[in-house]
């Protein structure tokens, strides 16, 4: 067996490359229509700006409260940053419905991540009462739910209610588990991705329950309710949507340019659907560059994942909060485009820097790991159960005599038998 060489490697994806470009081509068919929808307004929205501006500094009556003006201002700053970023820096991969939205995504990115900083520079209590500036009921400890307990699934001691253990754990998260595993099926576009997250977030709860009780779950909330029934079923149907947008031809007309009323109303809906649609081939084996990219993506992923439980309950947030709602989708956003700028950056030879968006997205969830292990270093360094510490050393090091074998001895094995025939041919 010939060994592939990494010049060989890159024409075979920059052919795979162009083939995908040629099936885009096919599929995707645009008249250029650019209607005012489409146009930056960027002297426009300058001119809004400053008319505020004026506003607040010659006709506004002033307010003589010293917090109120401190937190307008912050706003204002916060708005001006936003606009700025809106009409001035460059689109990206996603233009539907609209290039402004991803750009705003990108700005927010900027922002949260500026807020991150800024509370890593503060004390646990601080932080925690700067939360109670978004919302004056934060600020006060959280009375832990335990998900384990009592695991019968049917309770005889109970007989007026003995399915209360599964009616318990029936609670808005199991709907927050299968439309959050659609959603994340959509920007990660793999079954067996998907399947070794979903999989491998359940082996995280268990090895972490230690240190976070409502990591404490019955064996058939971890392995049937959420893998099998929420994350399975979401993962299913997230890559027959991915399925569909792949299949589907895209024809964009101007809205104008339709001249029935129903028409008119499709192409409208349509704005919220992709421009196009790109079906990711991870080859997480093709190459040991290629495996440690995929090692590093599964890793921010979870920690990403794990991020959003230690923080509501170092911060003190309840779960049904709309922060942590709000975080949970805005990760989502940010992390459809970073796992598009991925993909391209592993797949795409020519691409030789990481997009801004990925950029963005690591130094966040770096952030938000370091505000965990500042606030609560106790909680966060509890010693794991020798059972689990022992599982993780086995799979470690499983996983790193996998990848000796797989990247550095096949190859080299594979490359001397082909030299020793080339020898005897000779």
């Amino acid at each position: 067996m010939a060994s592939v060489t990494p010049e060989k490697l890159a024409k075979e994806r920059h052919e795979w490359e162009e083939n995908k470009m040629k099936i885009k081509n096919q599929h995707v068919t645009d008249d250029g229509t650019q209607s005012f929808f489409w146009r930056a307004h960027t002297i426009t929205i300058l001119l809004i700006a400053m008319a505020v501006l004026v506003y607040v500094a010659l006709i506004e009556e002033q307010v003589q409260d010293h917090s109120y003006n401190v937190k307008r201002g912050l706003v204002a700053c916060a708005a001006f940053f936003v606009l700025f970023g809106v009409t001035q820096t460059p689109d990206g991969p996603f233009i539907r419905p609209h290039p402004a939205l991803w750009k705003f995504v990108l700005i927010l990115s900027v922002l949260y991540e500026i807020s991150l900083i800024f509370m890593l520079f503060q004390t646990v209590d601080d932080a925690r009462q700067l939360l109670t500036h978004v919302d004056r009921n934060l600020g006060k400890p959280l009375p832990e739910k335990d998900y384990g307990g009592n695991c019968l699934i049917y309770d005889p001691g109970n007989p007026s209610d003995p399915f209360h253990n599964f009616w318990d754990k029936m609670d808005g998260f199991v709907t927050t588990h299968f439309f959050g595993w659609w959603l994340k099926t959509l920007i990660i576009r793999d079954y067996w991705l998907c399947n070794v997250m979903s999989i491998g977030f359940e082996l995280l709860e268990y090895s972490l329950q230690h240190q976070l009780p409502n990591f404490s779950e019955c064996w058939w909330d971890h392995w049937v309710l959420d893998v099998i029934v929420c994350n399975g079923l979401g993962i299913y149907l997230g890559m027959k949507t991915c399925e569909y947008f792949t299949m589907k031809p895209y024809y964009w007309r101007g809205l104008w340019n339709i001249p029935t009323f129903k028409g008119k109303l499709k192409r409208i809906v349509g704005q919220f659907s992709p421009y196009n649609w790109i079906a990711y081939d991870w080859r997480p084996t093709s190459s040991l560059k290629r495996w440690i990219y995929m090692l590093l993506v599964m890793t921010f992923f979870f920690t990403a994942e794990l991020g959003t439980f230690y923080l509501k309950y170092i911060l003190w947030v309840p779960p049904p909060h709309f922060l942590c709602l709000g975080r949970l989708v805005f990760m989502w956003l940010v992390g459809a485009v970073a796992m598009r700028e991925t993909f391209e950056f592993m797949d795409n030879p020519y691409c030789k820097r990481m997009g801004a968006q990925t950029w963005m997205c690591i130094a966040i969830i770096t952030t938000e790991v370091l505000i965990v292990f500042k606030f609560d270093w106790e909680t966060v360094t509890k010693p794991f159960p020798t059972t689990v510490a022992w599982c993780w050393i086995i799979f470690f090091g499983s996983l790193a005599l996998w990848t000796v074998y797989q990247f550095i001895f096949k190859p080299l094995y594979y490359s001397f038998r082909h030299s020793e025939e080339n020898k005897k041919n000779h």
